[in-house]
């Protein structure tokens, strides 16, 4: 399956992607930053206060850069504009998704050059697949096929029951092989982890193991991504931010039908 920016380097020399174990602010913390304090130590683990909890090593953060709190930002401010939003909404999908890729399985391989030269590389194993969570998710679609061009992407829709209001699964469509396959659950607003978990629930009926899942989403909730990991310890949830307000509007702006 051809990829791109596949990060050669960080494969080549065996060391793993410097992913960042996270620490989050209790509910109670002041949500006024986007960003919850956070220092790094020498070690390169972020270090935080004794009273914040630590949610475990299967959540993952992209490090953070002046780049990505931009689009943070803009994402969260209400006056951006719907294009303003959608273009920065892309720009911060297409990291998690490279990023998202960087958790997945490579092979060393060796090529010949135009010139002759041989070239001891890497090449991405097959065996992926994409599944958006509707609606919202299908917004991460077109940046998982803009890096992997042949990837084949299910789709499953959950919604809150009327009666209920508990999440219910009403449509859901896999590669008849998905059990055999790793698959990116696409979900940009982890909020509370109903939905995720369904989500995730569904695949197991379908005999992916949990193992074999990553959750890429944008921004997270203590609450939300604590729910999943108590549910699923083997999940890997991948995210740009934990923050105990989530940017809900998120899929109205990015469709237009806020």
């Amino acid at each position: 399956m051809p990829c791109h920016n596949q990060q050669l380097n960080n494969v080549n020399s065996g060391q793993e992607h410097p992913m960042k174990q996270v620490r989050f602010a209790n509910n109670s913390s002041s949500s006024s930053s986007s960003v919850l304090p956070t220092s790094e130590a020498s070690d390169g683990s972020i270090q935080t206060d004794s009273s914040q909890e630590t949610v475990g090593p299967q959540l993952k953060l992209l490090p953070l850069n002046d780049q990505i709190r931009e689009l943070q930002t803009i994402i969260r401010d209400k006056t951006t504009s719907r294009g303003d939003f959608v273009f920065c909404a892309d720009r911060l999908i297409r990291l998690v998704v490279e990023e998202g890729l960087n958790q997945l399985p490579y092979s060393e391989c060796t090529v010949t050059t135009p010139t002759g030269y041989k070239y001891e590389g890497v090449k991405f194993e097959r065996g992926n697949c994409g599944v958006s969570i509707m609606r919202s998710g299908e917004a991460m679609e077109q940046g998982l096929r803009d890096c992997c061009r042949s990837i084949r992407i299910g789709k499953i829709l959950i919604q809150s029951d009327e009666e209920t209001q508990k999440a219910k699964v009403f449509y859901a469509k896999f590669p008849p092989d998905v059990y055999r396959r790793k698959v990116l659950l696409m979900y940009p607003i982890l909020s509370t982890g109903n939905t995720v978990i369904e989500a995730v629930r569904v695949l197991i009926e379908h005999g992916v193991q949990p193992r074999h899942i990553i959750l890429l989403s944008l921004f997270s909730t203590p609450h939300g991504a604590k729910s999943i990991i108590q549910e699923f310890p083997d999940i890997t949830i991948l995210t740009t931010e934990v923050h105990p307000v989530a940017p809900t509007h998120f899929g109205q702006r990015y469709f237009g039908t806020d």
